[in-house]
């Protein structure tokens, strides 16, 4: 049974404690949206070496430990403190696996207490392909993923955050503010810009904006 609109997590976990049914229908209700983001931030080179799915496992055992010390004193909004745990998570996989790699796997961001690695442009671009045009041929997809690519990369990497914040990870606004430790007024500004920069780049790329003709 999922959790409904007016469920509090908070206030489920203070009552119920460590209930592991109880911690396991809350993890659920998110669960989707943490895949989104160990998907969207794990490392390229790791495809086939780290299953998202193991990153979430081990992220829910954290989870079910900390859950009744977190509830007694929560420090951010609930669903930022399981993206925290989830990062926590993913940067021990990318340790393991990239280890003095590590800085060729992209910069991280600030995340609260932690960081989280970086968004990259190439899992922007795949993620944002299918947002702005409907082109299925192959050859056609590749080409506009590059432009898309070279077009995320000349943002400023805050305003490629704010992108996968916004309209991967659907963190709202405040909460994008948050996890980026800036006001909500300039992370409200910054994704504006960063919205039309990106668009304006692509409206003079043939085919984005088009619609398929079969």
């Amino acid at each position: 049974m999922s959790l409904s609109a007016n469920d509090d997590p908070i206030a489920m976990i203070r009552h119920c404690g460590a209930d592991p049914q109880v911690l396991g229908r809350i993890w659920e209700h998110y669960c989707d949206r943490l895949r989104r983001v160990v998907r969207l931030r794990l490392d390229r080179r790791l495809q086939g070496r780290a299953d998202p799915s193991d990153v979430l496992q081990e992220a829910f055992l954290d989870f079910q430990a900390r859950a009744a010390e977190f509830a007694r004193r929560p420090d951010m909004p609930f669903f930022l403190w399981l993206r925290f745990l989830t990062g926590q998570r993913l940067q021990l996989v990318h340790r393991h696996h990239l280890g003095t790699e590590m800085r060729d796997a992209g910069r991280e961001v600030s995340l609260h207490r932690g960081a989280m690695p970086q968004a990259t442009s190439v899992s922007l671009a795949a993620q944002l392909l299918g947002r702005f045009t409907s082109v299925t041929q192959a050859v056609q997809r590749a080409e506009m993923q590059l432009i898309l690519q070279e077009a995320i990369n000349a943002l400023d990497p805050i305003d490629r955050e704010i992108l996968a914040l916004r309209h991967f990870e659907e963190l709202s606004n405040d909460e994008t503010a948050q996890v980026l430790g800036i006001k909500p007024s300039a992370a409200s500004n910054r994704h504006v810009r960063a919205l039309k920069r990106l668009r304006d780049v692509l409206k003079s790329t043939p085919g984005f904006f088009d619609k398929d003709r079969e």
